[in-house]
């Protein structure tokens, strides 16, 4: 807990055994769980939930309302937007739980919804608002509900580029 320039309790809850990197950057009504361990120059967004076991990498940027369940694996320079939610039960309420992979470099848009057991691959991208129901290969985008490949990293890339430069 920690106070804020105006006398208003900021409230964040850090579990037990975190491991927290150089430069973690946690706003505000965060949750992070018990033994996960979080690497140098991230930053995770307000109201996010962090569950318990969970790993992710360096240089990662996690936005504000993010469900991210136990036994997920986060690879290092990954985005995930705002309101993207993770699961880890196939088949809720189970006692059977499997995690996903999001491997290096990748992004996952805002609102997306990704199944336990999904691997998501290296430098690949997910569209905002897909439900991500299998893999995503590496250094592909996928798009829609259910997800589906549309095209290349590098093709989005340059997309991105071209809109940077405006009109």
């Amino acid at each position: 807990m920690s106070k804020s320039s105006k006398g208003f309790k900021i409230i964040n809850h850090i579990g037990k055994n975190v491991k927290l990197g150089r430069d973690v950057k946690i706003w505000n009504f965060a949750y992070v769980g018990d033994n996960a361990e979080i690497g140098d120059d991230v930053m995770i967004g307000s109201l996010t939930h962090i569950d318990y076991n969970v790993q992710i990498g360096n240089n990662c940027r996690i936005e504000g309302s993010v469900y991210i369940p136990p036994l997920t694996v986060i690879g290092n320079g990954v985005f995930i937007g705002p309101g993207a939610i993770f699961t880890n039960d196939p088949y809720p309420p189970s006692k059977r739980l499997s995690g996903i992979v999001v491997e290096d470099g990748a992004v996952i848009g805002a609102g997306s919804v990704i199944k336990a057991g999904v691997r998501i691959g290296k430098n690949s991208m997910v569209a905002m608002g897909s439900v991500v129901t299998e893999d995503v290969p590496s250094g592909k985008v996928v798009i829609g509900s259910p997800a589906r490949p549309a095209y290349s990293r590098k093709e989005y890339d340059k997309k991105r580029k071209n809109w940077e430069k405006g009109p």
